[in-house]
């Protein structure tokens, strides 16, 4: 029997498992080896592979291209030689076996992963499935007594999505590259997929709101509020879009000289526990606690798992099963010292009876992230590993121990006709909390006692300008957040398409923000232009869910990808009879191939209209829209005045700021503030 794992790491744990430890190491090419033992009487071989074996290629050249065959990665991948020796090892073991296993990761991935390997060296006659959440004795000696037929909803899944992102990732790649190569002779790699894509379109809208971002003034009336031990507290009072409004408030409130306390009112609100992990929240966890990328925390995570450690984290689910056995992994837990304090007080919490606050969220292959009870040796985790390690932890003993109480004070004020609420609260119990400490905790906002009809006096009242505040950059794990919130990609690639876009040189990362380069937003545009469905989330979002169809058995992967050659197809031939120049000539320009015929008049990119990129155009655009506004908040306020407060602004776009301070900023200036006063 030849049982095939997704890892070296795994191997050796199916290994050490099912032989007691009596496994005995075979080395083969390279790193690559393989574990020979009895299990049930019967020979058992365990080999690995080091993720996919094998890849889609094509010996046709240009686009569009829909001929395709699978092939050793080794073969059409320079970058994947270190699979050769795992490759010739599992080639040559699999010409022995009478029954071949497949152990890879129980996922759409692993499950194409041993698939191809079986069906290209051994015989799928003969192939069998091992389901397991975690590499523990008592899962994976269940899986092994248990095996099943091999997964087939799984592999057509995979299948399709593999060949899917194919044909969008070469076809669209390479009429970005012809293009470039077609106008200046220049060959470069540039690449679009049918996630990363719409994924790039995303950050790109967010950049270029960010950019070109004017804000608007309001205006806050603050007062100083004398309270009863002497103290003072500051409270925003009432806020306005106009200054004259705000101005005339304020002299209400200064002539009132106090304020009375219309309601004064108290209860208790529950705060429910956290839902375990799925992969989403854990990563977000992670970059909330410690700065981790999504990318790095999921590794961290796939680490531990291939220890033992913790279950398999690339799902989606928030639930704990009625299955698992909980008591168990608490007695393990309850080992270390540094958690035997915290199971102690989850089972007097709970009095023994443990119920999770499973979430929504659900997973059809594995529960939600949990630990197994089994326990890291002492110094062999990293930093990284220890801290995801701990966090897992917690958030598990979090989910079955009891709300957190707190006391919540509203106090309604009456401020010159206008109704004024401050808030306060206390905590009177710290159920959940207890356990997920240092993770969690509560901000105690403490209100002095107050009845209704008491007077406060109001010691003073200023008016503040404010303005608003552009949208927020984005970081690695809110764009995750927003690929899974509109649903395309999976918990295992979201991440990896994020990272691969700051490798493409599509983004940049600074301090943990995310900015879109030059060449992202130029390949953005071009495929809006020219592709505008093959980038749309929407198109995406449909194949997603076809995907899904393949798995539920309700559709076939040969009518999927039918329909997707056919929107490629008719795409792409107009994009190469009519459009090939015009793009590669944009795209070498962004490159620095080509120099512009007409620079920007503020920082010297392509002109797209009136001396302006399309940046500086749309910044101009803004300016423009948003000056009527200003002038009814700032009565009668002056062009010049407002091109000179946006100017200044902090919360200003940059392109904003470059188009009215730059060596043309005053040039500039004046000519919006013509357009604008016509």
């Amino acid at each position: 029997m030849l049982v095939i794992a997704e890892k070296p790491k795994a191997a050796r744990k199916i290994a050490e498992v099912l032989s007691g430890g009596r496994a005995r190491w075979c080395r083969g090419k390279g790193r690559a080896g393989y574990w020979v033992f009895e299990f049930s009487g019967r020979p058992m071989v365990v080999a690995s592979a080091v993720g996919h074996l094998f890849g889609l290629h094509t010996g046709r050249r240009g686009f569009p291209v829909f001929e395709y065959t699978w092939r050793p990665l080794w073969q059409v991948d320079r970058s994947a030689a270190y699979t050769r020796p795992y490759y010739e090892l599992l080639s040559l073991l699999s010409g022995r076996a009478s029954l071949y296993v497949n152990a890879c990761d129980y996922d759409i991935e692993g499950s194409v992963i041993g698939f191809m390997v079986i069906k290209k060296l051994g015989d799928l006659r003969r192939a069998r499935r091992a389901r397991f959440s975690s590499l523990t004795r008592s899962e994976l000696m269940r899986a092994f007594r248990s095996l099943s037929g091999i997964d087939y909803d799984m592999v057509e899944a995979g299948l399709a999505r593999h060949e899917l992102d194919w044909l969008w990732g070469i076809n669209v790649s390479r009429a970005l590259m012809g293009s470039v190569r077609a106008a200046a002779g220049r060959r470069v790699i540039l690449s679009a997929g049918r996630v990363q894509s719409p994924t790039l379109a995303e950050l790109v809208r967010r950049e270029i709101a960010r950019q070109t971002y004017v804000p608007l003034p309001f205006f806050r009336v603050v007062a100083s509020i004398r309270l009863p031990d002497g103290s003072t507290i500051r409270a925003e009072v009432a806020r306005f879009d106009k200054r004259a409004d705000a101005a005339e408030f304020a002299r209400e409130a200064r002539s009132a000289r106090a304020v009375h306390v219309k309601d004064v009112a108290e209860r208790s609100l529950s705060i429910p526990p956290p839902y375990p992990f799925n992969l989403p929240d854990l990563q977000a966890e992670a970059a909330r606690l410690f700065g981790y990328s999504p990318y790095y925390t999921q590794k961290v995570a796939e680490d531990l798992y291939l220890e033992g450690l913790i279950s398999y984290p690339r799902t989606n689910s928030q639930k704990l099963p009625p299955s698992l056995d909980v008591m168990p992994i608490l007695e393990g837990l309850g080992k270390d010292r540094n958690y035997r304090a915290l199971v102690d007080v989850l089972l007097s919490q709970t009095g023994g009876v443990l119920r999770p606050r499973n979430g929504p969220k659900d997973d059809p292959a594995h529960p939600a992230i949990h630990p197994t009870g089994v326990l890291p040796k002492v110094g062999r985790l990293n930093r990284a590993e220890a801290r995801i390690y701990d966090l897992v932890v917690k958030r598990f003993l979090s989910t079955f121990a009891r709300p957190a109480i707190y006391r919540f004070i509203r106090v309604e004020l009456d401020v010159a006709g206008r109704s004024v609420t401050m808030t306060g609260k206390r905590l009177e119990e710290e159920g959940w909390l207890a356990l997920y400490k240092p993770y969690a905790s509560f901000s105690e906002r403490v209100l002095p006692r107050l009845s209704v009809g008491q007077t406060l006096p109001i010691a003073s009242v200023s008016v503040e300008k404010s303005l608003t505040r552009p949208p927020e950059p984005y970081t690695k794990i809110k764009l995750v957040k927003w690929m899974e919130s509109v649903g395309i990609g999976t918990e295992a690639t979201r991440a990896r398409i994020v990272e691969l876009l700051v490798q493409r040189g599509y983004a940049t990362v600074v301090r943990g923000k995310m900015a879109a380069t030059d060449l992202g937003l130029t390949v953005t545009a071009i495929l809006e232009k020219y592709f505008s469905d093959l980038v749309s989330v929407e198109l995406t979002r449909f194949f997603e869910k076809k995907l899904a169809e393949i798995r539920s058995g309700s559709t076939t992967r040969e009518e999927v990808i039918m329909s997707a050659k056919k929107v490629l197809a008719e795409k792409l031939t107009i994009y190469k009879e009519k459009f090939m120049e015009h793009a590669g000539r944009e795209l070498a320009e962004a490159l620095g191939a080509l120099q512009p015929k007409d620079r920007c008049l503020v920082c010297g990119r392509r002109v797209e209209e009136g001396n302006l990129c399309r940046l500086h155009l749309l910044a101009l655009e803004e300016l423009a829209r948003k000056y009527p506004e200003w002038r009814e908040r700032l009565a009668g306020l002056e062009p010049h005045s407002y091109l000179a407060m946006v100017a200044k602004s902090r919360y200003a776009g940059e392109a904003v700021r470059e188009l009215l301070e730059k060596h043309l900023g005053l040039a500039l200036s004046r000519l919006a503030a013509d357009k604008l006063g016509k």
